[in-house]
């Protein structure tokens, strides 16, 4: 059985983050209809670090990533069972507020996913769904999250501007700084560089590794590489059983230098997988 990874277990970390835990999972299983896809996972996502989650496909990556701010949910069949805990506050609980879970827990997809409108009104939406209303201080903040995406030199000229007529790795961006627009603390990140040119991959990296200290980001990638280089701690599921399981948590360098389960070695060695 996988055990759940403390402070103690974990060397340390880069500098811009400590391993203090932000989100903590805890027994948490997901299931589509009666299939259990993810079990048993005990996991301390934290504070201002970049967390990976490697493995192969259908381990339940997605999955757990989908959990943390509830948008599992909206998935036919699905069910979650355990706990998620987030200020003192268990996520999975009935009670839970979940537009403004969502909003402190942003999620980047796989596919960059503007809104079939100008680039500012992509920012703006989501000020304006939230009661935001003054138009001096909704200029101000995207202004200011299309500096902190690189965006800004860009099309600051053309705000007007569609936003699908932007080139993909532009595209990702903005839907970056459409999640930032929010203030949120915590940024979920599915395979957002899979969709990408290696130059647009190589900008959006820089970016992500940008907002460390600054949020806490959980990213799924399958690209080892790019989890070496961009995160903190790395977080290692694997298919047993025909059931997606945590195998193996810590600091990043340590996990894919000095690996302590057979599983995880094979894996980040390219035998497995």
């Amino acid at each position: 059985m996988t055990k759940g990874y403390t402070i103690g277990q974990l060397t340390e970390a880069k500098a811009c983050c400590e391993p203090i835990a932000h989100l903590s999972v805890r027994d948490l299983s997901v299931k589509y209809q009666q299939k259990t896809v993810l079990e048993n996972v005990d996991l301390d996502i934290y504070k201002g670090c970049i967390t990976a989650l490697i493995g192969p496909s259908g381990c339940g990556k997605t999955s757990f990533l989908s959990a943390l701010n509830r948008l599992i949910d909206m998935t036919n069949g699905a069910s979650v069972s355990g706990q998620v805990w987030f200020d003192d506050k268990d996520m999975l609980d009935r009670q839970t507020d979940l537009l403004n879970l969502r909003r402190r827990i942003g999620m980047i997809f796989q596919k960059p996913n503007p809104f079939p409108l100008s680039i500012y009104r992509n920012l703006a939406l989501p000020l304006h769904e939230i009661g935001v209303k003054d138009k001096q201080l909704i200029h101000q903040k995207i202004e200011t999250v299309l500096k902190d995406v690189g965006l800004w030199e860009e099309v600051h000229h053309q705000l007007d501007m569609t936003a699908t007529k932007l080139s993909g790795g532009q595209q990702q961006r903005l839907c970056i700084a459409r999640a930032l627009v929010l203030e949120p603390e915590i940024l979920l990140m599915d395979e957002p560089c899979s969709a990408l040119d290696p130059i647009s991959s190589a900008i959006v990296e820089d970016l992500i590794v940008s907002l460390c200290g600054r949020y806490t980001v959980v990213i799924v990638t399958h690209n080892l590489a790019q989890a070496k280089r961009v995160a903190n701690y790395a977080a290692f599921f694997w298919m047993q059983e025909r059931v997606g399981k945590l195998i193996e948590f810590g600091h990043s360098q340590r996990l894919f230098e000095q690996p302590r389960n057979p599983l995880t070695a094979a894996f980040v060695n390219g035998r497995k997988g």
